[in-house]
């Protein structure tokens, strides 16, 4: 038995080209996103989902804390903040290892992109708080919008978005060629209830992203911070 519920699958946009076989696939996200006052564009960041709560640190599985390598630091921090988390789950994109993408530009390893408390899911305001409360940063917005009237121009905007860049310089990790950001995830501004998350939230992932798989584990490497002199010091060795 899980000692806590993992994070929910979010179902991509029916536009977004980046999907597998597993995905799944919101066709009708329209009728749920076109009654939400704000909407926040976030940029997908590739790393490892990870939570915080007072009963460790879990990665994809919730049934035993994790205890790969990578997240040593973050069980590290865990342990300082662990007794002040009360009934809070801190979710937060881990890139302490390289993907499929290597970011040049980071400041930090973890970046904070939901907060959970008992069945409800946090507003993003609430989330920023809680964030900075345990000095953690959030993930990159891209834009915060009204819903427009149209679907077409929601579709056409969106598209526009995600060719960006994407905040922390990203790369390829397998050619070393700059690249555009992953994706984008969409939530709700406002809190809503845990089993109203597919309703809520929403992704775009580019067509061509490579999926790492499992062997990356066996020889992954640590991404360098800005304040270490970044990736490019290490590519330059």
């Amino acid at each position: 038995m899980a000692i806590s519920q993992k994070y929910g699958r979010t179902y991509h946009y029916p536009f977004s080209p980046g999907t597998t076989s597993d995905d799944r696939i919101q066709h009708d996200y329209w009728d749920w996103l076109v009654n939400i006052p704000q909407l926040i564009h976030t940029e997908k960041l590739d790393g490892e989902n990870n939570c915080l709560s007072r009963h460790g640190v879990f990665a994809r599985s919730h049934v035993a804390p994790t205890t790969s390598p990578w997240t040593e630091s973050i069980r590290r921090y865990w342990q300082s903040i662990k007794n002040d988390l009360g009934d809070l789950e801190i979710f937060l994109e881990n890139l302490y290892a390289v993907h499929s993408i290597e970011y040049k530009n980071l400041d930090h390893h973890f970046y904070v992109f939901g907060v959970r408390e008992h069945d409800r899911w946090l507003s993003w305001e609430e989330t920023c708080f809680y964030a900075a409360m345990l000095d953690l940063p959030v993930v990159p917005v891209v834009s915060a919008i009204t819903p427009p009237a149209v679907r077409t121009g929601f579709e056409r905007d969106t598209l526009s978005l995600v060719g960006g860049r994407g905040a922390f310089d990203p790369h390829d990790a397998f050619s070393g060629e700059p690249t555009i950001m992953e994706g984008i995830v969409t939530r709700n501004a406002a809190g809503y209830p845990v089993s109203e998350f597919s309703h809520n939230v929403f992704k775009y992932v580019r067509k061509g992203h490579v999926k790492t798989d499992q062997h990356w584990t066996r020889h992954w490497r640590r991404a360098r911070l800005n304040y270490e002199g970044g990736n490019y010091v290490a590519d330059n060795r």
